[in-house]
């Protein structure tokens, strides 16, 4: 046509095509297309290909749009139904590209990675590469930058290499309960590069979800192992609270682990096969099944309910509590727990008629206040009223005793009975956790010298190091160790991820917020079945909602700042996120949701719709 080369001050030229700018990242080179907005995408790239003339694998290319941070990856969609005019500068870039991944043990590694994919999608194919399944429960997070730390220099690792790295956070960051990182998760319902995540940038895979499926050490060595060093350092960087009792006990058991993985070293064991074979008849007879694992609310061969009755002394505050407590106001009653209901009386005789007290244990926290070498076997429980929290404190005697009635109230504040089948292994899993605390008793045990490979750095963390010298936390440690020492190495990972899991602060995830008709800020945690109010200075829950008990819950889209959750039977709850976009919180409510509804067919595929669904608010 004698108008196709008059260019018009528009920029288009006179017979309706443009030019369109683009910029093939592998060659370093701009090229332009004369087009027309009737154009499909894969028709642009087979243009742009024979304009090239390279000999080369494209098959893995796609156009990214820089301004609209978007793949066009629709290749039957025309330039116009795209909204791509003269002004816009696209990339011709391959999908995949290299990642530097830090593990939860945090050694990097590269990866190649899908950047169109969905993270959620991207994480999946992560974790097939390493072999950890159910890659729902982990995703990838920034890495959080300390300006005291000088940056290092990756670019000249190779690609199969390993690096070690120290903490990523600073000691007691958890003190609030809210740890350094806890603002950077990606969006799971989002790509990579969506998010500004360049080539060669650093991200670290995290198990973002506490709730752990069917964790198998027959299948699982390398999952337990990641969930162990991800589990160490929330202890060591004090992102959970623990006892002192209760460190030297991750210290001894952290302290054996690392002896038998030095030994499987030097025996050049070749893989965690080996190990788990000689240890999944013992793991079996113990059943050491952490809790999101494997339970079932059939009855078996139990005809009624089991019933527990003692004498407890009990001391209850009022949702309205005073500022100072004492000591005093402990009263001694006969209380008996059938159901998920524990009935109060004066006495024992007086058990036929009206309780003096009587407290149904739904949706109520359930805290242990434990100290072994003071005999102290307490049981903190926060009743749901409807100005907050009613507090009930529970004195057990023996060890025995506090095991049945934990085990009873924290399957009642689940809504299940002791009649569960899992009221037996949670019992002996509480039993079990008292008895890694104990202290050797044994008079004739002689300890292992104090110079040995002991680093107590290492092995507790800094409030520890600066309360005791090192030869008397050294010391304590070999003692804690007596009873871990016959321990296999896969064994006792699961057992330090399943103490780990016992703390009363594990699995929530905390964030600022301001609630509906409050004035100051406090704070939102969110665990894999409910939701916490808690006051910000002390960490204290003030009130507990059940996902079981939500109808629907949703965000103000416009400013992404206000959650609304809506229950059956309690008023909706509002509150507005202070330090970081509400998505993150919607995205964790609907990631737990899922969880609690996911196939238990292992070679079922996920339903990533549904996950999308769920966290990016369609339903």
């Amino acid at each position: 046509m004698a108008l196709d080369g008059i260019r018009m001050p528009d920029g288009c030229y006179a017979d309706g095509t443009w030019e369109l700018k683009m910029h093939v990242t592998d060659l370093n080179k701009d090229v332009s297309l004369r087009v027309t907005g009737e154009i499909h995408i894969g028709g642009v790239m087979l243009r742009l290909v024979e304009e090239l003339d390279v000999k080369k694998d494209w098959s893995d290319h796609a156009l990214w749009w820089e301004k609209k941070k978007t793949w066009l990856l629709k290749t039957h969609w025309t330039l116009d139904k795209y909204g791509i005019q003269a002004d816009a500068r696209l990339l011709f870039t391959p999908q995949h590209k290299l990642l530097r991944l830090q593990l939860p043990n945090m050694k990097h590694m590269k990866v190649k990675v899908n950047f169109s994919d969905r993270v959620f999608k991207a994480v999946s194919d992560i974790c097939k590469t390493f072999n950890i399944r159910h890659p729902e429960e982990l995703s990838l997070l920034r890495k959080p930058r300390d300006p005291k730390k000088k940056k290092k220099k990756l670019e000249g690792m190779e690609e199969d290499s390993l690096e070690l790295e120290g903490p990523l956070l600073t000691p007691g960051s958890g003190k609030t309960g809210v740890p350094a990182w806890a603002w950077q998760w990606l969006d799971s319902s989002r790509s990579l590069m969506e998010q500004d995540v360049k080539e060669n940038d650093v991200l670290l895979l995290r198990f973002k979800y506490h709730s752990f499926f069917d964790l198998n050490p027959k299948y699982d060595a390398i999952r337990v192992n990641q969930l162990y060093e991800q589990a160490k350092w929330a202890i060591l960087l004090e992102e959970i609270e623990c006892t002192e009792e209760e460190m030297m006990m991750f210290a001894a058991l952290q302290y054996h682990i690392n002896k038998l993985s030095i030994m499987s070293s030097d025996n050049h064991m070749n893989n965690s096969e080996k190990e788990v074979d000689e240890v999944d008849a013992a793991l079996s007879d113990l059943e050491i099944t952490l809790e999101g694992g494997k339970t079932s609310n059939t009855l078996g061969d139990i005809t009624s309910i089991p019933e527990l009755a003692d004498y407890f002394w009990q001391r209850t505050l009022p949702a309205s509590r005073p500022k100072k407590l004492t000591l005093k106001g402990y009263k001694q009653y006969w209380c008996t727990f059938k159901d998920i209901t524990i009935s109060c009386y004066k006495s024992r005789e007086e058990a036929h008629g009206t309780p003096a007290l009587q407290m149904n244990l739904r949706g109520c926290e359930v805290t242990p206040d434990v100290n072994i070498s003071g005999q102290k076997f307490n049981i903190k429980l926060l009743i749901p009223v409807a100005d907050g929290m009613n507090e009930i404190w529970l004195r057990c005697d023996t060890e025995k005793q506090y095991a049945h009635w934990m085990a009873a109230c924290r399957l009642a504040s689940k809504g299940k009975t002791m009649a569960d089948s899992s009221y037996n292994l949670e019992v002996q899993n509480i039993l079990s956790f008292l008895k890694m605390q104990h202290m050797n008793p044994d008079p004739q045990f002689i300890a292992e010298p104090i110079n040995t490979d002991i680093n107590p750095e290492c092995l507790v963390s800094p409030r520890y190091l600066k309360k005791y010298k090192n030869k008397q936390i050294s010391a304590r440690i070999l003692e804690a160790h007596q009873n871990v020492a016959q321990m296999s190495l896969i064994e006792a990972k699961m057992r330090f991820i399943q103490a780990w899991q016992s703390l009363p602060e594990f699995g929530i995830t905390h964030f600022l917020a301001k609630f509906q008709g409050g004035k100051k800020e406090e704070l939102i945690g969110i665990t894999y079945n409910r939701l916490i109010r808690m006051d910000a200075g002390t960490g204290d829950a003030i009130k507990t909602w059940r996902f079981s008990n939500m109808k629907q819950w949703n965000v103000n889209w416009e400013i992404k700042m206000q959650v609304t959750v809506e229950f059956a039977d309690e008023p909706s709850l509002a509150f507005i996120c202070a330090e970081v976009d509400c998505k993150v919180v919607h995205e964790f409510i609907g990631g737990y949701i899922f969880l609690s509804t996911r196939a238990k067919d292992q070679n079922e595929s996920l339903d990533e719709e549904m996950f999308y669904k769920l966290t990016s608010g369609w339903v």
